[in-house]
């Protein structure tokens, strides 16, 4: 065989490598988990900004806060955008993900809400706090009722502090732990309940003039894109990040939700 056909054959082959590998998968579209509210309606904006790019996007939504990762997990998912970094070091630890953060999205500051009283110092003795019932989230709750002067925490306890480590309640406050997205509809038969931005917006509530106390916006909470720690190279993820990042979907969170959700890049 000559040397001219052995390398028109090589070529060929080169050529049709090339054609054979990665360009088929990366036109199918990045499958992006997201809960409902925020996280929706920013990917929403993401998604027509992407696609002005050619990259695909396609939103699957969920009520809850457990299964966008085992969704991720197992494949199902390429990406969801729902959760803070503390939740997704504490999923992997609880459930044995290998998930990994490749970037920051928003903040929602967490607030405290409630139909009887005005301020928390109208809290009385005996009276029911609902917080989030995952470990993260309602430590959150915690620390802030404790900013607030109500209870104090084992110091020890840091970000993940539950009801059990109130080592002060001078107000005998008794606390009630629920799935987050049912938070609102708690304020009917609690004095006050901590909920999630994400959910108080989805319940009509206005973080900025109905939550009688609030997290600060330099919470270390800060929301993030998920992948699977194999996968978290991929250049689809890199063009994802870049549009989240972009001043079109940064100028949406501002207009849209006037400092209750706030970019965090």
């Amino acid at each position: 065989m000559s040397i001219k056909l052995l390398k028109s054959l090589a070529a060929f082959a080169l050529g049709a490598a090339v054609f054979a590998q990665p360009a088929l998968a990366q036109d199918k579209p990045l499958k992006i988990g997201v809960t409902a509210g925020p996280h929706a309606q920013i990917m929403e904006v993401v998604k027509q900004e992407a696609a002005k790019q050619g990259l695909k996007i396609d939103i699957i939504e969920f009520s809850d806060y457990v299964q966008p990762n085992v969704a991720l997990a197992s494949g199902d998912l390429d990406v969801n955008s729902y959760q803070h970094q503390p939740y997704l070091d504490n999923a992997n630890a609880d459930r044995g993900y290998n998930l990994v953060s490749i970037a920051k999205t928003v903040i929602f500051p967490i607030g405290i809400y409630s139909k009887k009283i005005k301020s928390l110092s109208e809290l009385k003795e005996g009276a029911r706090f609902a917080l989030p019932n995952d470990p993260t989230n309602g430590g959150r709750a915690l620390l802030l009722l404790q900013a607030n002067g109500l209870i104090k925490l084992r110091p020890e306890a840091g970000l993940k502090a539950t009801p059990i480590d109130v080592i002060e309640n001078p107000r005998k406050l008794r606390f009630i732990e629920l799935d987050a997205a049912q938070l609102p509809r708690s304020l009917d038969d609690t004095d006050a309940s901590a909920v999630n931005t994400n959910f108080a917006l989805e319940a009509g509530l206005n973080p900025a003039k109905d939550a009688i106390a609030q997290e600060s916006p330099d919470s270390p909470y800060a929301n993030v894109l998920a992948v699977r720690a194999k996968d978290k190279d991929r250049p689809e993820f890199a063009r994802l990040v870049s549009v989240y990042h972009s001043q079109p979907v940064k100028d949406f969170i501002q207009s849209k939700f006037k400092g209750a959700v706030v970019a965090a890049w």
